[in-house]
């Protein structure tokens, strides 16, 4: 007599409704231990908003009218600054050295005391700072900056390891998949709303614990993976389950299961689409599946399981509020673009926006022109602001040429006739934002700031220090010293902004900036070049900057200028902001673990910003 081939469970599987619940308790669990990070990150929180005047800021653009008043400053810069400043030498002061070594001239002790005489009068109000960790556990932060892949660390690796044994616990303990395939399924469902939150441009999990919402894509990417794997163990379990039973064609006819399949279908397709080569080469047909298929995944699974409605809602509310928010940062205006042939760069200009935006922060830029192609209007690129806000520039971007759209665009620049600044062409833009930036962070609030940054990503710190040297006129700024390492290809992509940099020095009159530029490749004819200004806290250095000696030397400055006012008994730790490709966060990450654990502790710690290109 044939013997049958049976399932014995080892437990007797849980049914429909005790699976749900079981995964739910889990669910909980997840959602309480993000509510305790939430609450860690509250001092933070509370400090960004510690000015009524910052609830808004970062969050929608305005346009106000600029009011012209720089008398105080200029009144300001003439008295501090030397009788011989600038040099009137022909070029910045090569070196051979790192371009932020001991030669730098700091301010003297006579302009320090003339500036003292001038801070006299003003009312200041420091920001507070909040450290990232306590003294006592900035041993442990040195495993955060391990990098174990260009751009991903060790603290996401072990996020993502915490994350995926709780949802193996949820799907396997005491259950087998083949025995037990339904709770898999309703382990996807609850993760679906979680992995639709992290996609959000406006995200709502991001903004409770100051993490901007590119920070945690690779928690939306492992999720949505981990979903994706649950998904299919739940069809093949049942598939299985239907097989030795005899029942498989019967089973898949009724309605409820071709939901299923359909469902099935969109999020593998889904998967397909967001693979490396699709996402590097093809986003926007990354983006354009990723639409069609939510939109057919959560009709389907509603249609497939009725009770996983409360799920689907919160996609769904999820999903229409980030559209909402969209909608209300969303703001048509006309701006200017000017080429910049020494930087093979797009300048944009909108000057009809010039407000509501932190340093650091992106846009969403839209060109609404065939000239950057018959397609390419509709397309949305990531840009981060160039400029400060209040100011008299506006919103300013600089694109790099460096793709189909970007080509395009910096050809539209180049065709441009001249406008009354110059050469240019009015276009229609489509500008969403602001997004990103610092999070709970004040820059502000260090005592140092040092900005290491490569090619294009010279924007990020442009905005930060302007920023900085803002809030230090106003009296609002506790940093001492600002270094800014900015390395280069060509040389000549200095040129359309030394005039910038060099301003921007001379307006800094309480806090000395300190700016070394790094060129990668010679010079054609090997001659060394010679920009038309010169300035001694600006120098041009051949060859890749030594990071570990400029954190050296800004913190030295950090903590030998002195204590005044705006340490109040204590220094307030470094800031050290990185914006370029992965590899340059992960070289300036392992810089600052190199640095000796007492030679932080004098400074009061060091933290990083990072801004990374790509997707």
């Amino acid at each position: 007599m044939p013997s049958s081939t049976t399932i014995t469970p080892v437990t007797p599987p849980l049914s429909s409704t005790q699976a749900q619940d079981f995964v739910f308790h889990v669910t909980l669990f997840l959602i309480t231990a993000i509510g305790l990070c939430v609450i860690l990150r509250l001092p933070r929180a509370f400090a960004r908003f510690w000015r009524p005047s910052d609830w808004l800021t970062g969050h929608v653009f305005w346009h106000t009218s600029y009011r012209h008043s720089r008398a105080r400053t200029l009144r300001m810069r003439t008295k501090n600054l030397p009788d011989d400043y600038p040099p009137e030498a022909s070029s910045p002061r090569e070196t051979k050295e790192n371009a932020t070594d001991d030669s730098h001239t700091l301010y003297s002790h006579a302009k320090k005391n003339e500036n003292e005489g001038h801070q006299a009068q003003t009312e200041f109000k420091f920001p507070p700072h909040i450290a990232t960790c306590p003294a006592f556990l900035r041993k442990l932060v040195i495993l955060h900056r391990i990098r174990l892949s260009p751009g991903f660390s060790v603290s996401q690796a072990a996020v993502m390891t915490f994350y995926f044994a709780v949802l193996s616990y949820a799907g396997f303990y005491k259950s087998s998949p083949f025995s037990d395939p339904v709770r898999t399924g309703w382990l996807a469902a609850t993760q679906l709303p979680l992995v639709v939150a992290l996609a959000t441009k406006n995200n709502i999990l991001g903004s409770l614990i100051g993490f901007t919402y590119e920070k945690l894509n690779y928690l939306h990417r492992f999720i949505g993976r981990l979903l994706v794997i649950a998904v299919n163990i739940h069809t093949l379990g049942y598939f299985y389950k239907w097989s030795i039973s005899g029942t498989f064609q019967q089973s898949i006819r009724k309605p409820q299961r071709i939901w299923a399949l359909i469902a099935l279908v969109a999020l593998d397709c889904m998967f397909f689409f967001t693979l490396s080569f699709w996402r590097n080469r093809f986003h926007n047909i990354m983006f354009l599946t990723h639409i069609i298929g939510i939109s057919i995944l959560i009709p389907s699974i509603w249609k497939h399981q009725p009770s996983t409605m409360p799920w689907m809602a919160a996609c769904i509310g999820i999903y229409g509020l980030d559209h909402v928010c969209r909608m209300i940062k969303t703001r048509f205006s006309t701006a200017v673009i000017r080429p910049l042939p020494e930087m093979n760069t797009t300048r944009v200009e909108v000057p009809y926006i010039n407000g509501g935006w932190r340093a650091g922060q992106h846009v969403r830029l839209r060109v609404l022109s065939f000239g950057v192609g018959w397609f390419g209007w509709t397309e949305v690129h990531p840009f981060t602001i160039a400029s400060v806000a209040d100011g008299e520039e506006g919103l300013v971007l600089m694109i790099k040429k460096s793709g189909n759209w970007t080509g395009k665009l910096y050809e539209m620049a180049k065709s441009s006739g001249y406008t009354e600044a110059g050469q240019g062409r009015h276009v229609k833009v489509m500008i969403e934002g602001p997004y990103g930036g610092p999070g709970h962070a004040i820059f502000a609030s260090y005592s140092a700031a040092v900005f290491i940054v490569g090619g294009s990503g010279i924007t990020f710190a442009l905005s930060a220090i302007q920023d900085l040297i803002r809030q230090d006129l106003a009296g609002r700024s506790r940093v001492k010293t600002i270094t800014l390492i900015w390395s280069v290809q060509d040389p000549a992509a200095l040129h359309p902004l030394l005039p910038r940099l060099v301003s921007m020095i001379q307006e800094s009159v309480y806090t000395p900036i300190h700016i070394a530029v790094h060129y990668t490749r010679a010079p054609p004819g090997g001659e060394k070049p010679r920009p038309p200004i010169a300035h001694q806290c600006l120098t041009l250095s051949a060859g890749r900057p030594k990071i570990v000696k400029s954190l050296e030397t800004a913190l030295s400055r950090a903590v030998t200028l002195g204590e005044d006012a705006r340490d109040e008994g204590r220094v307030s730790g470094m800031l050290v902001g990185v914006c370029g490709p992965a590899g340059l966060g992960d070289d300036v990450s392992r810089a600052v673990a190199a640095i000796d654990p007492g030679r932080r502790d004098q400074v009061g710690g060091i933290e990083m910003h990072e801004e990374v290109f790509g997707l």
